[in-house]
Parts: structure tokens; C-alpha cells; sequence
């Protein structure tokens, strides 16, 4: 990535009026048009978004983004439309036992709604507020039943099985962090009592240590920053076996979407250490010992993902794609979204941009020369995304940013144009995430309340 370092003047170019009234637009047309009782919303084809079924993960996005639309310009249909459809709707997910994605579907939905009325965006009677609350901390207890036992710690499985780490999970670690900060505590065997900051920081430093790459000779591609998107783990015994890639090329090469939930994911934690009592997870790792760990993860995938991107910070879907040689000195130059070899995934960089974010901020203190570098990238990117080619500007397309990628190895995502690659299209989780890092990026311009999940927190 080239940054400019003229920050002010990035942040400036940024439309953010332009970017919430088509946000909004597109919200209706697909609450108007979708039938939820079919599947949620996951990813366009010809500008119309579809359903695939694998799991129903995206549906919060759906909901949430109402809700976001509400919190940045205070339009009251898109609260009711999201408080609705939450109550209505989203319940079958608290309670979802298949699945990792709890802090995508019910912090995006439920937290949003219990966040504003801490912060006073939402009037809210206290029996309203307690369910929310309720919601939140049976979330995260749920997703936290998922559990496997490594030596040392343990790792919340993906929805493929025991044996399955995804870095994705790291962001979604935010549920069950909620959970417990709410005063809940997971009941196992005998009353057992688990509790579940603890297993949610055991599943980040599992993380840290296999999904992402130090450079420190683990194997023949161990390149520093790098992630894999699965983990594989023996679970007659606990023991690593090797890395694996469920939407990525291989296991061997960097998926870039699940590249950015680690970014993301690492940004959200390190913002939020100072707040979490360290009494409660201190039998697993010090403060000081989690602190540095995840700052070193941070700061190599970022790193990483800044070397591996074009000069506009939106990078292709995989670092390793095969047909990328056949781009020359792709790198040096803006991504092309419209070239005949692979697509690029707008979603990431949706999701790595919030991160390259929060982490610069948290980083104010402690190193203002890579602080200012990650500030920059990430106004950098937002102006990229927040205009064409990749604003969809077309009244007649439910997507709001395109160039997003699903699923490249199982074919998934739509090709409009035969010899070229998947393009012109958008999807649920990377529209959601652009319009967080539109609030996140609003909010720091008007010197309102720091945009976090954890706000939903009492003071």
C-alpha cells in the first residue's frame, strides 16, 4: 500500500453524506424485497441479494445495519426496523449451538440495541433493557459450549468441527467477552462453573499463536504477519497438526478477508484490555503477558497485510491466488477490481480498515510514528471505498460497496461477464462493516462517544 500522508485531507474527502443516504436506500430496497423466511441475506447476483445456505451468519448484519443507520443519522424507521426485526427474528440465534458466529449475528443486533441506550441514543424501558442483556450474556454462554481442549489453554471450533480453529472467530470472541462482563458464568457438568473470559482469552492467545505467522521458522512459508484461515488440530490429543483453508487458496498462502477479522478482531481487544478485570482471567495470562502478545500479533499483520496490498490498500482475495502472476506488478499499482485473473475482496478491506484504525489509536501513546502510519491507511482506505468504483452509486443495486468475494474456491460468487472474474457485486457482512467503520470514522470527526462494542458495558 502507498499511504498519503496527508491524513486531514483524506479524512475530508470522505463523503459521509453521500455514503449514509445511499446506505440507507439500499436498506430499504432489500427489507422491502427479501424474504428472510427463505434465509438471510448473504451475497448479490445481478445486484439482487440471495440467500446460500451453509449457515444463517449474516442475518445480524442484515439487522444491525438498520441499526447503524439509525445511530449515525438518527432516522427512527431504521431503529423500529431493526429493533423489530431483532425482536422477531434473531432469537433462533442466541441459542444456536452449530455455529462460532455469535458475535457477528447478536452483538450486531442485540449489543448495537443495548449499547445505545447506555449511550443515550435509545429511550428504553428497563425490562427492554434486560432483555438485551439476557440475550447477550446467553450468546455468548452458547458460543462458549464450543470447546476444545489444547495443551495449555483451548480454542472455541468452528462450525466444521472439534478439530477446526477459524481466525474469524477472533472477532466474534466479543460475545462471550460481553457474556461475562454482563455477570454471567457458563454452567457445565455438576454445576461446574466456567467462566468464560477466561475461555474467551484461552481461544485469543490459541489464536495468536497458530492462525497468524511470526517468521520464526514454524515452516517453509512462514512469513511474518501472514494468517491461516483454519487450524487443524488432533482431538484425541490436543496436538497441532497443520494449517488449512476452508475460502482461501490454501493453507499455505493468506486468505486476505480472514487477514482482516484478525486485524479487526486484535484492534477491538487491545482497546478494551484496560477494562477488563484482570483478577478474573489472571490464572491463564497476566495482563502485562496478554498485552504484549496481542500487540505482537497486531503489528505483524498489519504489517503484512500493508506489504501484501495495492497502493489503494484493497487487496485481492488471496495473497497467493494462483493467476496473480499474470498481473505483473500488481502491487504497485491501484487494485482492478475488472482484470480477467482474480478478484479483488472489498470486504476486507471494509473490515481491515476499522482495525488499521483502532489499532493506530491505541497505539497514541505507546508509538506515534507507526500510530500515525496505521491512522493513515485506514482514512486512506475508507476514501477508496466510500467512492467509485467500489460506492455503488446504482439506485436499482441492494449492494452498497462492490467488488465483495464469498466464497472463490467453491464458485459461489457470481461472474457477470464471461473470461473475466467475479466482480460488481456486494455482500451482507462487507456492507455491515462499511457502514461501522462509516460510524466509527463519523463519530471521531464530530468528537462524539469512541465507537466500541463494549459500550453496551454500564459504566
Amino acid at each position: 500500500m502507498k499511504i498519503d500522508f496527508n491524513i486531514e485531507q483524506s479524512i475530508n474527502d470522505i463523503n459521509l453524506n453521500q455514503f449514509w443516504e445511499l446506505s440507507g436506500q439500499k436498506i430499504l430496497m432489500i427489507e422491502k424485497s427479501f424474504d428472510t423466511a427463505k434465509g438471510a441475506p448473504v451475497f448479490t447476483e445481478k445486484g439482487k441479494y440471495v440467500t446460500r445456505g451453509w449457515t444463517e451468519w449474516t442475518q445480524g448484519f442484515q439487522f444491525g445495519s438498520a441499526l447503524l443507520q439509525f445511530d449515525a443519522t438518527g432516522d427512527d424507521k431504521f431503529l423500529e426496523l431493526g429493533r423489530e426485526n431483532t425482536s422477531r427474528k434473531m432469537t433462533p440465534h442466541l441459542t444456536h449451538t452449530g455455529v462460532h458466529d455469535h458475535g457477528f449475528n447478536n452483538v450486531s443486533t442485540y449489543g448495537s440495541l443495548l449499547r445505545m441506550i447506555e449511550e443515550g441514543k435509545l429511550d428504553a424501558s428497563n425490562w427492554e433493557k434486560e432483555y438485551y442483556k439476557l440475550a447477550i450474556k446467553v450468546s455468548g454462554a452458547v458460543q462458549a459450549l464450543r470447546w476444545t481442549v489444547i495443551p495449555g489453554g483451548g480454542y472455541m471450533y468452528s462450525f466444521n468441527g472439534p478439530h477446526s480453529l477459524f481466525v474469524d472467530t477472533i472477532r466474534t470472541c466479543r460475545a462471550v467477552i460481553l457474556s461475562h462482563m454482563l455477570g454471567h458464568v457458563l454452567q457445565g457438568e455438576n454445576d461446574k462453573k466456567i467462566n468464560l473470559l477466561q475461555r474467551a482469552i484461552q481461544h485469543l492467545l490459541a489464536t495468536v499463536k497458530y492462525s497468524i505467522y511470526y517468521g520464526e521458522g514454524r515452516d517453509e512459508y512462514d512469513i511474518p504477519g501472514r494468517t491461516a484461515h483454519e487450524i487443524i488440530f488432533n482431538t484425541n490429543d490436543g496436538n497441532y497438526r497443520c494449517p488449512n483453508s476452508q475460502q482461501g487458496y490454501t493453507g499455505f498462502s493468506t486468505w486476505t478477508r480472514g487477514l482482516a477479522w484478525a486485524i479487526c478482531g486484535l484492534g477491538e481487544t487491545l482497546e478494551i484490555l484496560d477494562k477488563l478485570p484482570e483478577e478474573d482471567y489472571a490464572a491463564v495470562i497476566s495482563k502485562e503477558k496478554l498485552t504484549q502478545t496481542l500487540e505482537k500479533a497486531a503489528l505483524a499483520t498489519v504489517e503484512f497485510y500493508l506489504q501484501n496490498t495495492p497502493t489503494d490498500g484493497i487487496p485481492y482475495w488471496d495473497t497467493g491466488a494462483p493467476h496473480l502472476f499474470q498481473m505483473g506488478d500488481y502491487l504497485n499499482r491501484p487494485s482492478d477490481p475488472f482484470n480477467e485473473f482474480e478478484p479483488v475482496d472489498s470486504s476486507a478491506a471494509c473490515i481491515a480498515a476499522q482495525g488499521l484504525l483502532r489499532i493506530g489509536d491505541w497505539l497514541r501513546s505507546k508509538d506515534k510514528d507507526k500510530s500515525e502510519k496505521y491512522l493513515r491507511s485506514g482514512y486512506q482506505i475508507a476514501k477508496g471505498l466510500f467512492q467509485e468504483p467500489y460506492l455503488s452509486l446504482d439506485p436499482k443495486h441492494q449492494g452498497l460497496i462492490l467488488h465483495s468475494i464469498y466464497h472463490r474456491p467453491n464458485g459461489w460468487d457470481y461472474v457477470p461477464e464471461k473470461g473475466k472474474v467475479p466482480f460488481g457485486e456486494s455482500s451482507m457482512w462487507g456492507d455491515y462493516h462499511a457502514r461501522e467503520l462509516a460510524l466509527y470514522i463519523q463519530r471521531k470527526i464530530k468528537e462524539e462517544k469512541y465507537y466500541s462494542y463494549f459500550n453496551c458495558i454500564p459504566r
